[in-house]
């Protein structure tokens, strides 16, 4: 018989990471490798060392863990479906190749990796959504939201200059008022000097990353639709050829 709340905590178990969190979660394993890569670079020359080795071993576990864990759930294979695994097939294929090459080769083999993964959990969410009853969407603000996805994407980092903090990141822009607001809701954090520098010579940047509540939030909200109307992939309208809008406009 459990006594006090307190005991009764020690018998909560976490659930375990949706597949769209694991995806998630795999996005920031990638960062991270390629972070430490980017440091090593100076010795671009030199073999991978062992402990990146390692790490890139790790990867194409996680990478194969988090396919059997996204079969396991038994979706129709649909097109968007098949293009997942076969997109993370392709990055096991990447990092079991980088642990034989040097520093910069390996990099470049793995530099989109972050990317794909973000993709592959954008897709497999809505997959998922569209075949079951929604999830709730959370309370996140559509620039939040997209903080939080470029995050993942590992495309913002953090710096400090005479005192004032900065953000470096690639469209669209993620705000430092931003990075605090999440922060402050313990979403997101910063691994300081893990990121390389904006400048040769310059002093590492801190890495951006998402925390485990983080990376829950984005994995409930990652398909929401942005307010507004949304035009399905493909089908926006393509302007016409030259000698056709010179008719068009002539008739």
């Amino acid at each position: 018989m459990i006594d006090s709340p307190a005991e009764a905590l020690l018998f909560e178990v976490a659930p375990p990471p949706t597949p769209v969190e694991r995806l998630l979660q795999l996005a920031d394993q990638y960062t991270q490798h390629n972070d430490a890569l980017d440091l090593l670079l100076p010795a671009a020359s030199a073999p991978l060392p062992d402990t990146y080795a390692t790490s890139a071993h790790r990867l194409v576990s996680a990478t194969g863990a988090a396919i059997k864990v996204i079969q396991s759930e038994r979706l129709y294979e649909s097109d968007d479906l098949i293009e997942v695994i076969a997109r993370l097939r392709q990055l096991i294929v990447l990092a079991d190749a980088s642990i034989d090459l040097n520093t910069r080769a390996a990099r470049e083999l793995t530099a989109l990796a972050p990317e794909a993964a973000v993709t592959s959990a954008v897709t497999l969410a809505c997959e998922t959504r569209r075949r079951r009853s929604p999830a709730p969407g959370g309370q996140l603000s559509a620039a939040h939201r997209t903080a939080l996805a470029e995050i993942a994407r590992g495309h913002v980092t953090a710096s400090n200059s005479l005192g004032r903090e900065f953000t470096r990141s690639r469209e669209p822009k993620v705000l430092m008022s931003t990075l605090r607001a999440l922060e402050s809701k313990a979403l997101a954090e910063r691994t300081p000097g893990t990121a390389r520098a904006a400048y040769v010579g310059g002093p590492p940047l801190d890495r951006v990353r998402l925390t485990s509540a983080g990376i829950t939030a984005l994995a409930s909200a990652i398909d929401a639709p942005s307010a507004g109307p949304r035009t399905a992939p493909g089908t926006a309208p393509r302007p016409l050829p030259a000698a056709t809008q010179t008719t068009a406009r002539s008739r």
